[in-house]
């Protein structure tokens, strides 16, 4: 097997030398070379023909989001952002995750950081990652009339509801940004229902996720909080580093729990904790949608909303990035409807009908 070839792009010399030891410690990877930034980098990817590239987010002449797009236009390849924790970077972060980055990795100490070695064993997995991904859902946009697949399973027309309006939950991974990118903007004005999402993303960046995602849509997107009542009309997105939940008060009322309780499947913000706890609430109005990301987060929550009569849906495997959620919930038989990204939101649509 060739090494996979990877271009390391940073307006800092010193992040360029210790992200390259980096690239060259591992026996698959090979340096291709390094850019000083975005323009330097346009300059060298014919040249180079990069596998991979790693990006930096925040640079003088032509920033990481800028760079992208040229990138993307000019000779597609797989990109890893690395972005610091400031609210520039994580905006534009998210604006290179919605525009085709395949993900992110933070840089632990700022622009300079001293210790970035603290991630290298993600760095290395994430490259490796990109290189195996679709890249074509990343820079094609969907036709509509795609393959559209539908398992034979009737549908359950629950009764017996706590809720006068329906709960949507997403879940998702690598490649996710970009997937809620084109539900939201999709989305019906004046949907009467709520929608949670859990989005593996780390702290700091969902609340940018959730900000781009509410100037997609008349729903009033935001980073969920503890305690808060579930309404229609609202999304929220679990907080990078909690958990998302769902718990009835007394009075029936659903509401959010967030909290940092243990990893779940992995993970912390996690599918299956918020898969499982609707399904412990007894709640029937629910559509549980599962899109694009790697590993199984969400395959055991999903077979529980299943068996207690709740409408699941998987992203088909021909506009996943990452063909890895999806598939491991459609192998335990528990989803409805299998279809691609550009015919979900027509799904939930459906599945709406169903539920009134």
């Amino acid at each position: 097997m060739s090494k996979i070839r990877v271009l390391v792009v940073d307006d800092s010399a010193f992040m360029r030398k210790v992200i390259s030891d980096i690239v060259n410690k591992d026996d698959d990877l090979e340096l291709a070379g390094t850019a000083r930034d975005g323009l330097d980098a346009i300059a060298k990817i014919n040249e180079l023909k990069p596998d991979v590239i790693t990006l930096d987010v925040e640079m003088p002449k032509l920033n990481g989001l800028q760079a992208l797009e040229k990138i993307m236009t000019l000779r597609p390849t797989p990109v890893i952002m690395l972005s610091s924790l400031t609210q520039a970077g994580t905006d534009i972060t998210i604006k290179a995750l919605a525009k085709g980055a395949i993900d992110f990795v933070q840089k632990p100490g700022g622009a300079i950081s001293l210790n970035i070695n603290q991630v290298e064993n993600e760095i290395i997995k994430k490259i490796k990652l990109a290189y195996k991904v679709n890249l074509k859902q990343q820079i094609v946009s969907t036709e509509k009339n795609e393959k559209h697949v539908i398992i034979n399973k009737p549908l359950v027309k629950s009764s017996n509801y706590i809720l006068d309006f329906p709960i949507i939950l997403l879940g998702t991974s690598t490649g996710g940004p970009k997937a809620l990118h084109k539900i939201f903007e999709n989305l019906p004005s004046h949907l009467h229902a709520s929608i949670l999402v859990v989005q593996h993303m780390p702290p700091g960046f969902t609340k940018s996720l959730a900000q781009r995602l509410d100037n997609l849509t008349d729903l009033h997107v935001k980073e969920a909080e503890d305690g808060e009542p579930i309404k229609p009309g609202y999304a929220y997105i679990a907080p990078g580093n909690y958990q998302m939940e769902v718990k009835i008060k007394d009075n029936c009322q659903p509401i959010i729990n967030v909290h940092q309780g243990p990893l779940v499947t992995g993970h912390r913000p996690s599918v299956d904790a918020l898969f499982n706890s609707v399904a412990q609430t007894g709640l029937k109005k629910i559509i549980a949608v599962i899109m694009t990301g790697m590993g199984h987060d969400g395959r055991e929550g999903m077979k529980k909303l299943k068996n207690k009569g709740c409408i699941t849906i998987a992203e088909s495997e021909e506009t996943c990035v990452v063909f890895g959620m999806p598939k491991a919930a459609i192998e335990t038989g528990c989803v409805d409807k299998i279809v691609p990204l550009s015919n979900i939101v027509q799904e939930i649509i459906m599945s709406l009908n169903l539920l009134v």
